[in-house]
């Protein structure tokens, strides 16, 4: 995820020669979770059940405290899906980390001494499987796991846990990668794809050009920038701000949301996240009845390179100057709080406006219309009978990557992977 002056459906798996029941007596090991909670004991599942199912969440992830920072950093500025600086990436990136350390940390220190997303991501991965164990009782229990990209839990760690917990090494399985960005990129989702495939080989790969018997099946939730629970949360949260200003003012109150930035190398390479954003902004609008005027600008751009613009912070400033007053910004493309909306937004852009009527919307966070959003998602995907969606299969029309390729293929499955190109 890029960054400015911070950091800035169930799928019923396709295959008729591995089993997707982990073994019923397995239990899982209660034991600390890194300082969140213990895992608990796994349900033995109702008589023709196909679980468990393992839910794992998909996020960039965050220091959880300021010590973190600079291997956050590190691991950020490494990957080139996200920030591609070249051919010295392996060189440029720990420098750039190093250097922008005491900056970044002073950020987090400002906003409570880390990073809320573990947080938040463990407790909607939670509630979504309660959810998940009512309404598709077919395929509990259902198991919550976090994957981070550049934090802890690591992508490796959740693996690990997976295998620890009876899911594959021949134990076979069902497990669904659930991304947190809403609406797909390759330096985002695809990045964090990359990833669990690179450990998904080293920890299950093929043996003499095959599988073996017993793998975990993996299916992927790759986008859901439209669902109706998503746009509903947004929307509400959105009437909920404009609420607190006075009636006569509030049809005119501006309203803009803030996404991330993409390198325009990126944006120019076919990615559809700028696309997939708008469609999320369209949404909201028209649930509002397009009430208020509205913009889509973008936020934590980092670096020399160009990016998408119009900059957030640069939008603020303009709209001031012309005389609005009174706006409310939406950060449209995260589910949680992290340091772009508790340090960029909060204190760095509506701060340094200093007018009282620039706000910003409640993010999703813990929000029970949210969270039963994520678990309708979860559920038509295990009905759906597909591995991924249609526009995964899809590549870039610039992508000249065979990561990507391999990757796609894998996660299509053998129904989907010819779709591939």
């Amino acid at each position: 995820m890029a960054m400015r002056t911070s950091l800035s459906l169930p799928c019923r798996i396709i295959s008729n020669n591995v089993s997707h029941n982990v073994r019923p007596a397995t239990r899982l090991v209660k034991r600390p979770l890194n300082g969140h909670g213990f895992a608990t004991e796994a349900s033995v599942p109702k008589k023709g059940s196909k679980g468990p199912t393992a839910m794992v969440l998909l996020n960039m992830g965050g220091p959880s405290k300021v010590s973190e920072v600079e291997n956050f950093l590190s691991r950020l500025f490494a990957d080139a899906d996200l920030i591609p600086l070249g051919p010295l990436q392996k060189y440029l990136g720990p420098l750039i980390a190093r250097r922008r350390t005491p900056k970044i940390q002073k950020q987090y220190s400002d906003i409570g001494g880390g990073s809320p997303i573990r947080k938040w991501s463990e407790y909607q991965c939670e509630e979504m499987c309660k959810i998940l164990d009512e309404i598709s009782p077919e395929t509990a229990p259902h198991k919550p796991y976090v994957a981070f990209r550049y934090a802890d839990p690591l992508t490796e760690e959740m693996y690990n846990k997976l295998l620890e917990d009876g899911f594959g090494g021949g134990n076979g399985g069902r497990a669904v990668a659930f991304t947190q960005y809403p609406q797909y990129s390759c330096s985002t989702t695809g990045s964090s794809l990359n990833e669990l495939w690179k450990w998904r080989n080293r920890l299950e790969g093929p043996r003499s050009g095959k599988d073996p018997a017993g793998v975990i099946q993996w299916s992927v939730i790759d986008r859901w920038a439209t669902h109706p629970g998503l746009v509903e949360t947004f929307a509400k949260n959105i009437e909920d701000q404009l609420a607190t200003y006075p009636e006569e003012k509030r049809s005119s109150v501006l309203i803009l949301f803030s996404a991330h930035s993409l390198p325009m190398s990126v944006v120019n390479r076919g990615d559809p996240y700028t696309a997939e954003v708008a469609t999320t902004v369209h949404a909201v609008m028209e649930r509002l009845g397009f009430s208020n005027p509205y913009r889509l600008c973008w936020q934590s751009q980092v670096g020399p390179s160009a990016w998408q613009g119009a900059q957030t912070s640069h939008t603020v400033e303009n709209y001031v100057k012309k005389g609005f007053t009174d706006m409310v910004l939406v950060p449209i493309a995260f589910t949680t709080d992290h340091i772009e909306t508790l340090y960029e937004l909060d204190k760095e852009v509506i701060g340094e406006a200093g007018h009282a009527g620039i706000k910003r919307a409640e993010s999703l966070n813990g929000n029970p219309t949210f969270i039963r959003a994520l678990a309708d998602i979860a559920k038509n995907h295990l009905e759906s009978g597909e591995n991924c969606s249609r526009q995964m299969t899809l590549r870039c029309q610039g992508c000249t990557s065979e990561r990507c390729l391999e990757q796609k293929k894998f996660f299509a499955g053998d129904a989907m992977k010819h779709l591939v190109r």
